[in-house]
């Protein structure tokens, strides 16, 4: 069979990474795959790709969102030349995964896949698909994606808007434009996001909970020369890892948990831009992002302990690659972290109890 692959990234990034992982194992059975991706890629060695747009694409679609809150609404060019590709490629399965990321045209995409009639899987790693605006809404307490969105209280968070509140339209159209359609399935990561999903308007499809998993031919322990780099051979390493820190991926809370910590700790976090990593304190070490998953094997075997204090995960992929590579997690309580802690290993804390994490760590 022919697969053909849509997601914002190829080969990067947890869902890059899945993808192009998924596309080996298929190419291994027979098949044929292709990705298609919005942004970058890296790592797809033996894979067909393309690119949907330019980078002017990506940045007109994401500037337009920061005036009108209608992300997914843009960039028709792109996706039109893109499904003309499409049309000529003939998949036998289109395999979307995120939709989202500036960079695909919603109306074009789904009016393509209605009319086509093609065998369709997605994958959702986020809430994104049935709400108005946000990938997340735990953090805000918001329970509008399920009757309806309006008045978003989350405009200012991803895909970030700074003046016009679209999330009434966009959950109205996302809802007409993702319902109905004839064959699809629908992949999730975690029951949590499958108790959600079963909430929304996508309600109507079968949803199949199929837990992620890493290359372990490249997440296992890796020794290697990090600590003596550093020079943390003396210290407690306690790491985070993000493609992007916010609020959300629990960023503050590292800041309140470094000014607890006895000199014999060092917390890492991998991803932090350079204005981040200027406002840290001295004992949180700041790496940038890595697209080398390599890099990444070598930095979780180091740490003696991986703590994610993320609050709004659907699986929480860095959480599994640490275990991997033989490095115990700590994750928050009532996220989908302790679903994979109690499947794969590890312990979960309540937020806010830093008696309890600091215990956790030292065990």
């Amino acid at each position: 069979m022919k697969y053909l692959f849509i997601n914002s990234v190829a080969g990067v990034g947890s869902t890059g990474r899945i993808v192009a992982e998924t596309c080996w194992k298929l190419q291994q059975q027979g098949h044929s795959c292709a990705i298609a991706y919005g942004r970058e890629m890296a790592n797809c060695d033996g894979i067909e790709t393309v690119a949907i747009g330019t980078s002017l694409d990506y940045k007109l679609h994401g500037a337009l969102n920061r005036i009108t809150d209608r992300h997914g609404f843009y960039s028709r060019k792109a996706t039109k030349r893109f499904l003309d590709w499409v049309r000529v490629y003939d998949p036998d399965v289109i395999w979307l995964h995120n939709i989202h990321g500036y960079y695909l045209n919603l109306e074009l995409l789904f009016g393509y896949l209605k009319e086509s009639g093609k065998q369709v899987k997605w994958t959702l790693h986020d809430c994104w698909a049935f709400t108005g605006h946000c990938a997340y809404f735990d953090f805000a307490r918001c329970d509008r994606w399920k009757t309806g969105c309006h008045d978003c209280p989350q405009k200012g968070e991803y895909p970030a808007t700074f003046l016009m509140d679209g999330s009434r339209a966009n959950y109205q159209d996302k809802k007409r434009l993702f319902t109905g359609l004839k064959d699809v399935q629908l992949y999730v990561p975690s029951r949590w996001l499958a108790d959600r999903v079963k909430q929304s308007f996508l309600k109507e499809y079968p949803v199949e909970v199929v837990y992620n998993t890493v290359n372990t031919e490249v997440f296992k322990p890796t020794p290697g020369a990090f600590r003596k780099e550093l020079g943390l051979e003396d210290k407690k390493i306690a790491l985070g890892v993000a493609s992007v820190w916010d609020r959300r991926k629990g960023l503050e809370d590292f800041v309140t948990l470094a000014g607890i910590l006895d000199d014999d700790w060092r917390i890492v976090l991998v991803g932090l831009t350079p204005e981040q990593a200027g406002r840290m304190p001295s004992n949180i070490v700041c790496i940038p992002r890595t697209n080398s998953a390599a890099a990444l094997a070598e930095i979780y075997t180091a740490a003696d302990v991986f703590v994610n204090l993320s609050v709004e995960e659907t699986f929480g992929m860095t959480t599994l690659e640490a275990l991997k590579c033989g490095t115990a997690p700590i994750v928050y309580a009532g996220t989908a972290c302790e679903e994979v802690t109690r499947q794969f290993g590890g312990r979960a804390v309540e937020r806010g109890d830093w008696e309890g994490l600091l215990k956790a760590m030292n065990e």
